[in-house]
């Protein structure tokens, strides 16, 4: 059944007893050489959107810059190879942040090599908490399509159609059948799937939704970043991960157009979008958006 007219769900008002704990702890989970930019932007987002605390577990060739963007922003530094990536020996590092985790972001700038292709496998079988998948972990599954429904606990997937022709194995998403296969795709493997674009679709393989903000300005490098970092905050807040999408792609598409009206959408960046969440959750709460 479509959903995409069905009330858009809120967070709820916070009480006056309200402490970091009671909103979650994000754990963001990427970054490499040259790429520290999109684990910072999905840090960001994060705690532009309510998470409690937010740590970012990234390559320690990185930690350094990551840890840059904002002092509330905690960071873990991971092994990593001559390359910069992080290597399978973080899972020793990374148990114990996953125990304090609420909710996980794993793939902003991760890069790709065999050994991340192996952690994420793992990452995506065992951490029982929701996750959001994104990005070159999106990649490092399309490796391993067979796990996709051994996820360990709730997943939302968020690729854009190139990440999804992969993960589908098919060469070509025909824009008349993105919603039939987004819908087969979540149903076969137990997830939510964020499939990005014009009119992003959101499934959980029953119901499904229509984003109807956003615009073509951010057609940039990042702001799928920006998204995980909003779905992993909700998901921390207690959404579910069907609720959590569709909030977070709605705020995250309003953010766009937001800066588009005072930026233009030539100039957009994604770094924009972390800049207007506030405004986009204040419209969005009070219902005027």
């Amino acid at each position: 059944m479509q959903e995409s007219t069905a009330p858009l769900p809120k967070l709820p008002p916070r009480e006056p007893d309200s402490h970091k704990g009671t909103f979650g702890h994000a754990l963001i989970i990427g970054g490499s050489r040259g790429m520290a930019g999109a684990v910072g932007l999905a840090s960001m987002s994060c705690l532009r959107s309510g998470a409690g605390l937010v740590t970012a577990a990234t390559s320690s060739a990185v930690q350094a810059t990551v840890a840059a963007y904002e002092p509330a922003l905690m960071t873990v530094p991971l092994p990593h190879d001559e390359t910069g990536r992080i290597v399978p020996l973080a899972m020793s590092v990374l148990a114990e942040q996953l125990a304090k985790a609420t909710a996980i972001g794993l793939g902003p700038g991760l890069g790709q090599s065999d050994a991340l292709t192996q952690l994420v496998g793992d990452l995506y079988q065992s951490v029982k908490q929701p996750m959001v998948v994104d990005a070159d972990a999106l990649n490092a599954l399309s490796k391993q399509r067979e796990i996709l429904p051994r996820a360990g606990g709730p997943r939302v997937l968020t690729p854009h159609p190139g990440e999804f022709g992969r993960l589908t194995g098919r060469d070509n998403i025909p824009a008349s059948e993105r919603e039939s296969l987004a819908r087969e795709f979540a149903k076969k493997n137990g997830v939510v799937l964020v499939l990005k674009g014009h009119r992003t679709v959101i499934t959980d393989g029953t119901r499904l939704a229509l984003n109807t903000t956003g615009n073509p300005g951010m057609a940039t490098g990042g702001t799928g970043d920006v998204l995980t970092g909003i779905i992993t905050a909700l998901l921390c807040q207690q959404l579910s991960p069907y609720d959590a999408a569709r909030l977070g792609c709605h705020v995250h598409g309003l953010a766009g157009d937001l800066a588009a009206d005072e930026l233009g959408q030539i100039s957009l960046i994604a770094s924009d979008l972390v800049k207007y969440l506030p405004m986009a959750w204040q419209l969005t709460q009070a219902g005027e958006a």
